[in-house]
């Protein structure tokens, strides 16, 4: 019996664990991967944080190197193994959660190593868990070289010709940049692009968010929700340097496909050979067999985390408080809420 199981050994589990084990808490985290750091090293192979170095780190231990300048995706997967040995933080890697229900106020997790039982649970999957693809690219032809962008490594993978990326994040940005270096490329969006710099005056510009108080803006306020609705801009002006050398094309959202030919929002199609879906991810829960955890919707009901299941707790959500909610540079935040709750309700036995 554990006082606390967390699942997920990402960057919010591993923030989590931190604050869990200042309370001298009995727990263990439980992931479906080989080791620290997977999720970081499956990602493509000249990913480059958009995020300084200043603002990737967990708490109690700072990411080496020039503090304003971009971590590769490889210093953090090395950075998160120190993380784990410097706190001596207790992992069960290989160990996938099939069925997690409340019963008489304890957690039972069926798991493909077995059934674990806890007082308390902390959901620390992430938001990135189940890639969304629109359902027509069934209907694309099988000539057609199809992945999304969590499979993406390098333009080796692609087949010859053309290659459209649909997203406009910053994940499809990068893609669409690398690819067009060597091969027509499209990128399709749904949305006017915002382009903001990396850099003002040698500083990172999430510096500046932070001397503006941007990054502690809250989910509720007005100023957060505006941010929210605008969605996130493109960090650096790549993108928009190739579009102006016509190395890459920008097309409307995409809204249909068939054969080797899809269809966009102005009713312009185009023939492809490559399509790479960099368009984001479903947070769900199969597993969760807890009904009241969610509303109509199936969204999880909660605040900051914490939901109305008492013991029951989430930590890495999108704008879960703040934009960096689901970031290396937030998690820390929400962890320490999440702990110091946590810890009122075992001693307490009610919530703060």
């Amino acid at each position: 019996m554990y006082d606390t199981i967390v699942i997920g050994a990402g960057q919010a589990g591993l923030a989590t664990a931190f604050y869990l084990k200042k309370i001298k808490h009995n727990f263990l985290i439980i992931d479906k991967g080989k080791e620290v750091g997977e999720s970081w090293m499956n990602r493509y192979d000249s990913l480059v944080l958009f995020t300084s170095r200043m603002y990737n780190a967990l708490p109690g231990l700072t990411l080496e190197g020039e503090m304003q300048g971009f971590p590769t995706k490889n210093e953090i997967v090395q950075y998160l193994k120190r993380y784990v040995n410097k706190y001596e933080l207790p992992i069960q890697f290989q160990t996938e959660v099939v069925k997690v229900q409340h019963q008489q106020g304890l957690f039972v997790i069926q798991t493909n190593q077995g059934v674990i039982q806890s007082k308390k649970v902390i959901v620390a999957t992430g938001a990135f868990q189940s890639p969304r693809i629109p359902s027509f690219s069934s209907n694309i032809s099988k000539d057609v070289f199809q992945i999304h962008s969590t499979q993406y490594k390098n333009p080796s993978q692609l087949k010859e010709g053309n290659v459209l990326v649909v997203g406009g994040g910053n994940s499809g940005a990068q893609i669409a940049v690398e690819l067009s270096r060597e091969r027509e490329t499209h990128l399709a969006i749904s949305k006017k692009i915002t382009y903001l710099p990396l850099v003002i005056q040698k500083k990172s510009i999430f510096w500046w968010f932070d001397k503006l108080g941007i990054l502690k803006v809250s989910t509720d306020s007005f100023l957060g929700k505006v941010i929210q609705k605008k969605g996130d801009p493109i960090f650096g002006y790549e993108m928009k340097d190739a579009l102006k050398r016509k190395e890459l094309t920008l097309n409307p959202r995409v809204i249909n496909g068939i054969h080797n030919e899809v269809t966009f929002e102005d009713q312009t199609t185009i023939k492809v050979q490559n399509i790479i879906w960099a368009t984001g991810f479903h947070s769900i829960y199969p597993w969760l067999k807890i009904d009241e955890l969610f509303n109509a919707d199936g969204k999880i009901i909660h605040h900051r985390g914490v939901t109305n299941v008492k013991g029951l707790y989430f930590i890495g959500l999108p704008w879960q408080h703040r934009r960096g909610s689901a970031l290396l540079q937030g998690v820390g935040f929400d962890a320490e809420f999440i702990i110091k709750h946590l810890s009122n309700l075992t001693t307490q036995g009610k919530c703060d």
